[in-house]
């Protein structure tokens, strides 16, 4: 007599979100601080751009020959830890907000608008991860942009909380949202769209794990160079307004402005080859790993609306 196949039961509530948060976690993590080096020859030429002048191929040289090969991993702390609540908090609460999307809507509703539905949830999730991410994105510039600083995470969030407050961490608190909303939005809808073509030729049902790992390195590479170029101009405002305290009595949004007549557009895309290097690669992987985690941990109870 023939066996009942047993079928494992779909996650959801807690257990499936918690998931999507830990696989977002470690995707982010790990893909940031592996490319700590291309980051910080990235923070040197926007802000040396004199000085680090030699596109970034030159600027690991002069990294290197000057400072020494330790110093490419200068910020690897804060950008991990960063990273690693960023990413938690970005792909968990891209999944919740649109499964509450569709819940609010209706699926046939959320499908025929889902544009609107991956911008709004993915404007939302980062908004919330920044909030985590700001005081160690903020610690990671200081320890780059001054070698000297102080020698680690620990070290540079201390010295920065005892002498300049908690505001010190968010000063930058305006331009990283104006960075990392509109990267993130166009992370994902970038991705969606370009994953969901494919998957209207191939469809994703017929194909192997292995091919669907490359469909996620593919669209995400292309959603990391939209993502890049829609962010460069005030990730590097963020680089600049976070290398020195601000002068006694200035505010954020008059620095702000300050930097940006400083930088005018031409200046305000310096490093953009390092970037799109360093943004298009680990899109890519994160959303290679993202989904192969997820799939490891039986989170797969997300709803899809693409058509």
């Amino acid at each position: 007599m023939a066996t009942k196949t047993e079928t494992k039961p779909q996650l959801s509530g807690v257990a499936l979100y918690s998931r999507f948060a830990l696989a977002g976690a470690i995707c982010c993590s790990v893909t940031h601080g592996a490319l700590t080096p291309v980051d910080v020859v990235k923070t040197r030429i926007q802000l040396d751009p004199a000085t680090y002048n030699r596109g970034m191929i030159g600027g690991f040289k002069q990294v290197i020959k000057n400072e020494g090969a330790g110093a490419l991993l200068t910020g690897v702390g804060p950008t991990f830890a960063g990273y690693f609540l960023q990413g938690s908090l970005k792909f968990g609460g891209y999944e919740l907000f649109k499964q509450q999307a569709i819940n609010y809507l209706g699926y046939e509703n959320a499908s025929k608008y889902r544009t609107g539905v991956y911008l709004a949830s993915s404007a939302m999730a980062e908004f919330f991860a920044d909030i985590a991410l700001c005081p160690l994105e903020a610690t990671r510039i200081r320890l780059v942009s001054q070698p000297t600083y102080a020698s680690g995470l620990i070290g540079g969030f201390g010295k920065m909380l005892k002498n300049e407050g908690i505001g010190a961490f968010y000063a930058g608190f305006g331009p990283i949202l104006f960075k990392q909303i509109p990267y993130t939005m166009a992370k994902f809808v970038v991705y969606e769209k370009v994953a969901e073509a494919v998957y209207q030729v191939f469809p994703k049902k017929d194909m192997a794990d292995s091919m669907q790992t490359v469909v996620n390195l593919g669209s995400g590479l292309v959603a990391g160079f939209a993502a890049a170029i829609v962010s460069q101009p005030a990730d590097t405002m963020l680089s600049k307004i976070n290398k020195t305290p601000g002068a006694p009595g200035e505010g954020t949004t008059t620095r702000l402005i300050k930097i940006a007549k400083e930088l005018g557009l031409k200046g305000s895309y310096t490093g953009i080859g390092a970037r799109l290097f360093m943004v298009g690669t680990l899109t890519a992987f994160q959303f290679a790993i993202y989904g192969d985690i997820k799939k490891a941990l039986g989170a797969t109870g997300g709803v899809e609306i693409g058509k």
